[in-house]
Parts: C-alpha cells; sequence; structure tokens
C-alpha cells in the first residue's frame, strides 16, 4: 500500500512541473542511467581469466551459475560492493565467473567449486587462493574485504592499543616477539594472512600490555586470548602446521554452549567447522539435575581433551533442529551423541548423569555400535520416483546395475516441492527402459553415505552409472536438460554370453 501511494505522488509530482524543469530531470535521469549501466565487477572467463588475475596482488572472484536463485539475489550486492570498493585506496576488484557455462567448467574444477555462488579470494597473482567466509550483502562484504585487503597483524605498541584493539569476547591472537623479525615472526604473519578471515591477529613486543598471561616473555610466543576456560595459552612452536593447529584447536571452548545467547554463536562455528570428532549433549536446561549433568560433562571432556574430541552441551530449546538431523525427539533427552571423523553417529538416549563417563569410554573403546538413521523400506514402491531409504540405499543404489538419477531431498523444502513433477515426468520417460531409474532419498530422515554422496543442500542430485560411477547433476532443473544429461550419462552393461550344453546356433544367455 505504501508503494502504490509514493508511486502515485510520484506521478503527480512529475506532471505538475513545467516543460523546463520536466526537461532537466529527464536529461539528469538519461545521466543516471548512463552511469549505472557501468558494471564495476568484471567478467572473467576462461580466455581472460589467468591474465587479468595474474595483474592483480588482490582480487575477489564470484563464481556463480545463470539459473541459480542464491546468485541472483547476490548480484545487485555483490555489484554494489564492486562499485564501492573500486574507489578504495588501495582499489578492490570484484570479479565474476560463469562457472556453470561449459568453457568455464574448467576453472570451476580447478578451484574445487562444489556450489553456487562461491568467492574466492585471490592473492598474489592467483598464487594464494583463500576462501571468502564473509557477508553476502553489500555493506558487509565491502567491510570484510577492506579488512582482508589492510595489514593482517596489527603491532600493539602501548596500553591505549591494547585496550582499543583487543575485544575480550573474542578469540584473539598475538604474538609477542623480542624483536620483530626472524623466521618466528615471518611465519607468525604468513599464518595471519591465511586465517585472518576467522582471527584477529596482533604483535607486540611487550607481553606486559596484554589483559591475560605472562608479563614477561622471553622467546617468541604465540598467545591466544579467549573469553572461556582458561583465559589465555601460550604457544611456542612456529612451524605453520602446527602453529595453525594450535590456534584451531585452542579456540573451541572445553564444553562449547549450545544455547540461545548470540555470543556462542562465533564459537558454535569453530565447533562444526572442526575436523575433530564431537561429541553432543542435548538436555533441558531447566532440568532439574542440569548443574550436575553439566559438572560430570565438563570433567569428561577434560578427560579428552587433545584426542581430536570436540565437547558440546546443546538447550533443547535451541537445538531443536539438530535433533531432527540426528532422527531425534525431545522425549529422548537427556541424550549423548558422538559423530566420528567418519562421519558415523553413536547415540545414548534417555542417558543418566553416572551414565556419562562409562558410555564415553564405551565409544572410546570401540564398544559402542553405529547408529543408522532410516525410514522403514516402503512395502510398497510402484510410483515412477523409486523410493529409498538408508537400509535399502545399498540394494537399491549402490550395488545396482541400472543408471540411476537419485534425488536427496526434504518434505518442507520449496524448492524440492517445485521439482517433484518434473522428476516425476522424467520417471515417466523413462518407464520402458530398464537400464534407468528415477529415484528419491528423504535426506532429512535418512542417513547418507558421505564418501560417495555430499550433500549440503536440498534438493541435491546425483546420477550412478551402470558402473558406479558417481556424478553431481548442477544443471537447469528441466525435464529436457535432466533428460539429455542422463542420456550423456548413462551406459549400457555388457552381457556376457556363457554357452553350456548348447545346442547349435543357439546362445544360451
Amino acid at each position: 500500500m505504501a508503494s502504490s501511494t509514493l508511486f502515485f505522488f510520484f506521478f503527480f509530482y512529475i506532471f505538475t512541473l513545467n516543460a523546463l524543469q520536466l526537461l532537466l530531470l529527464i536529461s539528469s535521469s538519461s545521466s543516471s542511467a548512463a552511469a549505472s549501466e557501468k558494471e564495476y565487477a568484471l567478467t572473467l572467463d576462461h580466455s581472460n581469466f589467468s591474465q587479468l588475475v595474474s595483474k592483480h596482488n588482490f582480487i575477489v572472484v564470484e563464481f556463480y551459475a545463470p539459473w541459480c536463485g542464491h546468485c541472483k539475489n547476490l548480484a545487485p550486492e555483490y555489484e554494489k560492493a564492486a562499485a564501492v570498493l573500486s574507489s578504495h585506496d588501495p582499489p578492490v576488484t570484484l570479479a565474476k565467473v560463469d562457472a556453470n557455462a561449459e568453457e568455464n567448467k574448467g576453472l570451476a574444477e580447478q578451484f574445487g567449486i562444489q556450489g553456487f555462488p562461491t568467492i574466492k579470494i585471490l592473492k598474489n597473482g592467483g598464487q594464494v587462493v583463500q576462501d571468502y567466509k564473509g557477508p553476502r550483502e553489500a555493506d558487509g562484504i565491502v567491510e570484510y574485504l577492506k579488512k582482508q585487503v589492510g595489514p593482517a597483524s596489527f603491532e600493539i605498541k602501548t596500553p591505549e592499543d591494547a585496550s582499543s584493539l583487543i575485544d575480550e569476547k573474542k578469540v584473539i591472537v598475538v604474538g609477542i616477539f623480542p624483536a620483530l623479525s626472524g623466521e618466528e615472526f615471518t611465519n607468525f604473519t604468513k599464518l595471519a594472512d591465511k586465517l585472518r578471515s576467522d582471527y584477529d591477529f596482533f604483535h607486540t613486543t611487550k607481553a606486559e600490555l596484554l589483559p591475560h598471561g605472562e608479563s614477561t616473555v622471553t622467546a617468541p610466543t604465540v598467545r591466544l586470548l579467549k573469553p572461556f576456560d582458561e583465559l589465555s595459552v601460550d604457544f611456542q612452536q612456529f612451524d605453520i602446521e602446527s602453529l595453525e593447529k594450535f590456534i584451531q584447536d585452542s579456540s573451541i571452548p572445553l564444553v562449547t554452549l549450545f544455547d540461545q545467547s548470540p555470543t556462542n554463536q562465533p564459537f558454535l562455528v569453530k565447533y562444526f567447522e572442526s575436523a575433530n570428532a564431537k561429541a553432543m549433549l542435548f538436555l533441558d536446561f531447566g532440568h532439574e539435575h542440569i548443574d550436575a549433568f553439566k559438572s560430570k560433562y565438563t570433567d569428561v571432556a577434560g578427560a579428552y581433551k587433545g584426542k581430536a574430541l570436540d565437547f558440546l552441551l546443546g538447550d533443547v530449546k535451541a537445538s531443536q533442529a539438530a535433533l531432527q538431523f540426528f532422527g531425534l525427539k525431545e522425549d529422548q533427552t537427556p541424550v549423548i551423541i558422538v559423530q566420528n571423523s567418519d562421519g558415523l553417529k553413536f547415540i545414548n538416549s534417555n542417558v543418566e548423569v553416572d551414565q556419562i563417563a562409562p558410555w564415553m569410554k564405551d565409544y572410546v573403546d570401540g564398544k559402542v555400535k553405529p547408529f543408522i538413521k532410516s525410514e522403514p523400506i516402503p512395502e510398497t514402491n510402484n510410483e515412477p520416483v523409486k523410493v529409498v531409504v538408508a537400509d535399502s540405499l545399498k540394494d537399491m543404489v549402490l550395488d545396482s546395475k541400472k543408471n540411476i538419477l537419485l534425488e536427496f531431498y526434504a518434505p518442507w523444502c520449496g524448492h524440492c516441492k517445485k521439482l517433484a513433477p518434473v522428476l516425476d515426468e522424467v520417471a515417466v520417460s523413462f518407464e520402458n527402459d530398464d537400464a534407468v531409474m528415477i529415484a528419491k532419498l528423504d535426506g532429512s530422515n535418512n542417513d547418507t553415505p558421505g564418501d560417495m554422496f555430499e550433500v549440503q543442500g536440498y534438493p541435491t542430485l546425483y546420477f550412478k552409472s551402470s558402473s558406479g560411477k558417481v556424478v553431481a547433476y548442477e544443471g537447469n532443473k528441466s525435464k529436457e536438460d535432466i533428460i539429455d544429461f542422463i542420456q550423456k550419462h548413462r551406459e549400457e552393461e555388457t552381457i556376457t554370453a556363457t554357452v553350456t550344453n548348447a545346442e547349435p546356433g543357439r546362445d544360451e544367455l
């Protein structure tokens, strides 16, 4: 209603202008339109990519697909940011590549693009490639990239520097050096540049300026300041791999809280990004024995500290989606879930306080069987698109000699609902072709083997040929395009003829 009113008054105003004012307005509008037509984000493709990237010490590249809805939403924000950053000192160049175009598929493969949009930061003429982990709206993109082109680490020289630069609610990495030179300092600055998207880095020659830790430091030291556990921890190994692991492991609390507080969100992100196995205890934080659960769980976490196992304590009010993901209901809490580095899950529901430590020991000793979430195998499966569940995936798909297009979907997903009738039509078109099957698996209610099918959102489509080759489908979601893809990638199974006591002129297959 408000936009309609503004529309009316705009035209009322236009038609009450005198002729000269109207001409001036038209002239001004024409100039503005011409200016707005200029594109600040460079368009790259396979023919000019290497040449243009090699000329920049810092360039940001978006890999997109024209059909991708998220890419369409990002496009105007990305262009606004490109316009603003073109005037930055020094200028920051933004570029884009249609990674879905056939001639650019090699670029997408080179940079490991698995979804759209994906944004990469390329430094030193493309020799250094980093993931963009910032916001997706114009102002956020601008602020994030301004930080990326500035110094990777800032020097703390005075108490005022320390108070203004160090945010005690965040994880901060500070290098303490007798002199700002040498191999240790060089490695520190290299790592700061690599991890600047994730952490704030600083360096100093005066340990006494820092809010926590020893005030006298005689050897090069990295001090991680954090708003949890022991508040600071020092490290003195300066090979980049060890230093990076120290920062990543130490930036996760002994027990990460999963509740409704926004201050815990950054630590949750670090927790789930970690490659370590994950132990998660979910219960109602209003539980009558919550303090006992917290105390015992923290003791167990301390016992396994440094053993590639991270611990999380979640409130059921904030973690309903997590419970749903694991196929659990609130009445099964308190529940412990362990997901190991191979993706296997181990679950103990309705656990008591005194069961936490023994069950965790049984898990570590290999005495707990993995949990596989699966819907029941359908008694009838006569629809054009066949239903696959976790318990039937091996027989119906993995061991099948058919060419299979498999959709991973969720019942609540709007994009999946739009795709459903299209897949029905595709399935009907192949109903007389015994070598092809169209199938679907409800990814929200079934586990998926991550080693073959990586599912990060819905719908996700994979094609498995008769010989077992698996290819992700990333094309347009039209009937014609999907059929063309299947015909292009299908294989005909070779049938070997075996003749045993056959009559002359007659083959037995």
